[in-house]
């Protein structure tokens, strides 16, 4: 939701010629111009948080939030394989092993009950991804970590302005944040927002995201010692941007959750087909409606089941499966013995491997029973609603059924 508000503000920041304002050096600018740190201020105040930090992309936010938990070579990560791919990614950055868990096939977010069984002493931290906007289960993920003496980074990509126990996701774990991309509820074309209530993390995070290595000296920070950095800086153009969306939060999310529960009222009768599990529609985001298919019911094959929608309802919004990053290329079947090929591999007592087949509710939801509708891709309105659940009702009166 772009208006003349964001082109006020932007005309503004051009007008000014200052189009970013920070400095690779300590100084009151290390931490960013005028516009970056009201946007910072103004999402400290909403999201009741005591550091928001804006970076130029959730993927920059990520790495920085694996970095300032002071992980090292070899330690290892449990993490979820449905996420996007930089969640992991961000580990390998820092040489960090990924351990993945499969997810709840009601939620499909990590399954706190399947995380203990991974935890060994080389376990370092827990990343959680708040994936299609539904808030995971800090309640137990957070309990898991206190008993382990764990960190937890909150990937809340999808999930801006939704509460969880009455806590902004993204705020409940050490360390965690939103993403600003532009498919995103809210957007500066890129960017992203790193939250945390420690002074300590906020301010290595702020050290990454500006070439932290070139001030550690003349702060004196004892903790900030060997803080290598990145240009992971928002602009002041994108900050701008930002502190006219964040206003629209509240209001665009009312509209993704009210189109929600219109489709849920409507599909909930089509034999074979499950709609989201939410306890509350006010605290899911619907990046995505996740919608799957009972293979007991329905014997029609998704692909047609797709295709016969795409072809009822044109705009392309439905997507087949979701991700599976465990079964990349970089993780699948690959071994690490010390290999200077494979990226963490820099200690020779590290021998872990993947192999194909491990995460079996995920793999099954992504090879043949999850559909997932692109509600943040578009801006959508009741009627596009009425179309797309007439799309629906045509569809399932040409698919099979079991006898049963």
């Amino acid at each position: 939701m772009i208006d003349n508000k964001e082109l006020a503000a932007v005309s503004k920041v051009i007008k000014s010629k200052r189009l970013s304002e920070f400095v690779g050096k300590f100084s009151k600018n290390f931490y960013g111009g005028k516009n970056v740190k009201k946007f910072e201020k103004n999402l400290q105040n909403y999201f009741k948080v005591k550091h928001a930090i804006t970076v130029n992309s959730w993927t920059s936010g990520l790495i920085c939030c694996v970095g300032a938990t002071g992980v090292k070579p070899g330690d290892e990560a449990i993490v979820t394989s449905w996420t996007m791919s930089a969640t992991v990614i961000s580990l390998l950055h820092w040489n960090v092993i990924p351990v993945f868990v499969d997810i709840d096939q009601n939620t499909f977010n990590i399954d706190p009950k399947k995380i203990e069984k991974k935890i060994n002493p080389r376990t370092k931290l827990i990343v959680v991804a708040d994936i299609f906007g539904n808030p995971a289960n800090y309640k137990e993920i957070l309990k898991i970590a206190k008993k382990n003496k764990l960190k937890v980074i909150s990937d809340a990509a999808q999930a801006p302005g939704i509460k969880y126990n009455n806590k902004f996701a993204g705020t409940m774990a050490d360390i965690g944040g939103i993403s600003l991309n532009y498919h995103k509820h809210i957007q500066t074309g890129e960017g992203g927002v790193v939250f945390t209530n420690n002074n300590e993390l906020a301010e290595k995070v702020k050290m990454l995201r500006n070439h932290g290595e070139n001030i550690v000296s003349s702060k004196n920070d004892k903790f900030l010692n060997n803080m290598l950095g990145f240009n992971f800086r928002m602009n002041e153009i994108e900050a701008a941007i930002g502190i006219e969306q964040l206003k629209k939060l509240k209001k665009i999310l009312k509209k993704k959750q009210s189109l929600s529960i219109k489709l849920s009222k409507n599909l909930k009768n089509l034999k074979g087909l499950k709609i989201p599990v939410t306890k509350n529609f006010n605290n899911h985001a619907f990046y995505i409606y996740p919608l799957v298919l009972d293979t007991n019911i329905i014997k029609t094959n998704r692909s047609k089941i797709l295709k016969i929608l795409r072809n009822k309802f044109k705009k392309k919004i439905f997507i087949e499966g979701y991700q599976n990053i465990h079964q990349l290329k970089i993780f699948k079947k690959k071994k690490c013995y010390g290999n200077t090929n494979f990226p963490w591999s820099l200690n020779k007592s590290i021998n872990y491997s993947y192999a194909h087949g491990t995460l079996p509710v995920a793999e099954k939801l992504h090879d043949k029973t999850f559909i997932g509708i692109l509600m943040c891709k578009y801006d959508l309105n009741n009627k596009d609603i009425d179309k797309m659940l007439n799309a629906f009702k045509q569809t399932w009166k040409k698919i099979s059924f079991s006898e049963g």
